[in-house]
């Protein structure tokens, strides 16, 4: 009797390689067409939302080129020794991200922080060129109120591309990041290891490349337990900066949304903002 086993394993084989290479297929066209609903999740808001804050705060709205509307809230404490401009993640809107900065206000710096495109009451369709763009409409703004070397540019997350740029393209008094990237792609690679995430992106949002061309002190912050960003691509951030203006910062056991829960946290910004 002739052995068919061979062949119907050889079958069986190829039919499970082309499910693979199916849902290999699937799962990349997914990435590709939806990167943005992985890079970005904004919560709109009404456009009669009222914000509430423990301090005096103007609410302003940016108008773009191409008739966007950018939302931005300056929270003003008393007798401010400076100004931040601060760049938010990826999640939520004003709503949260402005309780978040009342924590500088604190430490008594302006505060100007934007909502992204398609977040809270901000309009406008998202691309890489015209977050870089509405930053630097924002940074204009501050520009108008104080001069560069009283402005400290800081970015969480996501923001960090934003703050980054626009400390390339400026020359504020320092550049604070806050779980920064070296780039997307490197945080993409590293949940995404089997795709070629460099021809699927349509965004690069470099902190690595900015980071060559930013002149003034740059603090990088990371937790050593941030599974969002992680701690690795900071870390290669840092390595492959300019020493001479980069300082490094590591928050042992920190996460990626809990730094300020941590002392190390508070004396650091207590150290290069007093």
């Amino acid at each position: 009797m002739l052995n068919t086993a061979p062949k119907n394993l050889k079958q069986k084989a190829k039919k499970v390689f082309l499910v693979l290479l199916a849902l290999y297929l699937v799962i990349g066209l997914v990435l590709f067409v939806f990167q943005e609903n992985f890079l970005f999740r904004p919560v709109e808001l009404p456009q009669d939302h009222v914000f509430k804050l423990q301090y005096d705060f103007d609410e302003h709205f940016l108008e773009t080129n191409d008739n966007a509307k950018i939302n931005v809230l300056h929270i003003k404490p008393k007798d401010p020794r400076g100004a931040i401009l601060y760049f938010h993640g990826n999640a939520g809107n004003l709503e949260r991200w402005s309780k978040i900065t009342e924590y500088f206000a604190g430490l008594n710096y302006d505060i100007y922080i934007m909502d992204y495109r398609t977040y809270g009451k901000s309009t406008g369709k998202l691309s890489e060129e015209v977050l870089y763009n509405d930053a630097e409409l924002c940074y204009q703004y501050l520009r108008q109120f104080w001069d560069e070397e009283h402005i400290t540019v800081y970015g969480r997350s996501l923001g960090t591309a934003m703050a980054s740029r626009v400390a390339a393209t400026h020359n504020p008094k320092q550049l604070i990041l806050e779980a920064p990237f070296y780039d997307i792609a490197d945080v993409a690679q590293r949940r995404f290891p089997i795709y070629p995430i460099n021809y699927l992106l349509k965004y690069e949002l470099s902190n690595f490349k900015h980071l060559q061309r930013v002149k003034c002190p740059v603090t990088i912050i990371h937790g050593t337990k941030d599974y969002v960003v992680p701690f690795n691509s900071g870390e290669k951030l840092y390595k492959s900066s300019s020493k001479e203006k980069t300082s490094f910062t590591i928050i042992e056991g920190g996460g990626h949304n809990n730094l300020i829960k941590f002392d190390s946290y508070h004396r650091l910004i207590g150290e290069i903002l007093r």
